[in-house]
C-alpha cells in the first residue's frame, strides 16, 4: 500500500492522514495498521501524567527540546478533553509546542478523548504504532490530567512520569492509591515555588514505604519546566529506567502485556458489534430494552437471552 510505504519512509503527511482516518473510524485504516504492525516495537514510550495545572505541556516541550539535542526523533501525543460542541480536542493548538512545529524530527498530534475514560483517547495505541513505524525513537504521551483515571497510561507507556507541583493543597492527597503505583519517576515541577522541597520529601517518604516494583526504586526529581531547570536530569533518569528495563527484558514483557490488552479490546469491540448486529437482524432489540427499562426483565437475563438467540 502506498500510504504505508510513505509512512515507513517518514512521510509526515501520510502519517497524519492515517491518524485522522483512525480517529474517524475509517475502515481503510485497519488495512494500513495491519501492514505497519511488523515495523513497530522499537520506540520508547513515555507517559507524562498528573493533575491539571502541573505544567505537563511545558515539561513535554522541554523534554522534546532535550531529546532533539541528543539527536533523538520524537513523537508527541497530547490527549485533551473533548469539546462538548465540536467533539474536538479543546487544547489542540498546543501553543507552547509551536517551536517544534517546523522540526522534521518531531511529530505532534493532539487528540480528543471523545468520551473515553482513563485519560487516554480510544485510538492512542494505534497512533503510537503509526509514530513508531514512522521511525520516532521516543514517543511522549501527555494525558488529560483528571486524577486517578490516569492509571490507564501505565498500560501503554514503558516509562511513566507522574508530575505534581507544590501548592495544590494537601500534596500527599494528590497521589492517592493507583497514582503512586504507576509512577516510575515522580517530578515536582515548578520547584521554584515555596513548598517544593516539602512535597518532594513527602513523596520520597511515601515511596519508601511502598514495595519496589520489579527491583526498580522510583525516583523523585525537581524541575522548573519554564526555564528548563532539571529537565536534562529527568531525561537521564528516563533513559536510566529504559536501560534497567532492557537489561531485565521488562520492556518486551510490558510490550506483550500491551499487545494482550489491545487484542482483547479489539476482540471485545468486534464481538459486541457483530452480536448486536445479528440480534438486531432477528428483531426484538427495542422490545428487549423496553422490558429492561420497565423492570419486567433484569439486564442480566436480557444479556443471556441475546447470547442464546445468536448461539453464544
Amino acid at each position: 500500500m502506498e500510504l504505508t510505504q510513505r509512512i515507513l519512509n517518514g512521510d509526515v503527511r501520510a502519517a497524519a492522514r492515517l491518524m485522522t482516518m483512525i480517529e474517524n473510524g475509517d475502515a481503510e485504516a485497519r488495512g494500513a495498521l495491519k501492514s505497519l504492525y511488523a515495523h513497530t516495537g522499537s520506540a520508547h514510550i513515555i507517559g507524562i501524567t498528573g493533575p491539571p495545572g502541573s505544567g505537563k505541556s511545558t515539561l513535554v516541550d522541554r523534554l522534546t527540546e532535550e531529546l532533539r539535542k541528543r539527536d533523538k526523533t520524537v513523537g508527541i501525543i497530547a490527549v485533551d478533553p473533548t469539546s462538548p460542541f465540536t467533539g474536538g480536542a479543546i487544547l489542540a493548538d498546543r501553543i507552547r509546542m509551536q517551536s517544534h512545529s517546523l522540526d522534521a524530527g518531531v511529530f505532534i498530534r493532539s487528540m480528543a478523548t471523545r468520551g473515553h475514560l482513563g485519560g487516554l483517547a480510544r485510538a492512542t495505541n494505534e497512533i503510537v504504532d503509526v509514530m513508531d513505524a514512522a521511525g520516532k525513537e521516543a514517543i511522549l504521551i501527555e494525558t488529560v490530567g483528571v486524577g486517578q483515571d490516569e492509571v490507564e497510561v501505565v498500560g501503554t507507556a514503558h516509562t511513566c512520569v507522574v508530575v505534581s507541583v507544590p501548592g495544590l493543597g494537601d500534596e500527599v492527597q494528590t497521589f492517592k492509591a493507583g497514582i503512586l503505583e504507576i509512577g516510575d519517576l515522580f517530578v515536582v515541577n515548578k520547584a521554584d515555588r515555596e513548598g517544593a522541597s516539602r512535597t518532594a520529601t513527602e513523596l520520597e517518604m511515601m515511596l519508601h514505604m511502598a514495595p519496589a516494583a520489579a527491583g526498580w526504586s522510583p525516583k523523585v526529581l525537581k524541575t522548573v519546566a519554564t526555564t528548563g531547570e532539571g529537565v536534562a536530569s529527568l531525561l537521564d533518569a528516563i533513559f536510566e529506567h529504559k536501560v534497567f528495563m532492557d537489561e531485565r527484558d521488562l520492556r518486551k514483557k510490558k510490550g506483550r502485556a500491551r499487545s494482550e490488552r489491545v487484542f482483547v479490546a479489539l476482540l471485545q469491540e468486534r464481538l459486541t458489534a457483530r452480536a448486536l448486529e445479528r440480534f438486531e437482524r432477528n428483531g426484538g432489540m427495542k422490545e428487549l430494552i423496553a422490558r429492561v427499562a420497565d423492570r419486567t426483565l433484569d439486564p442480566y437475563t436480557a444479556v443471556d437471552e441475546v447470547l442464546a438467540k445468536i448461539g453464544l
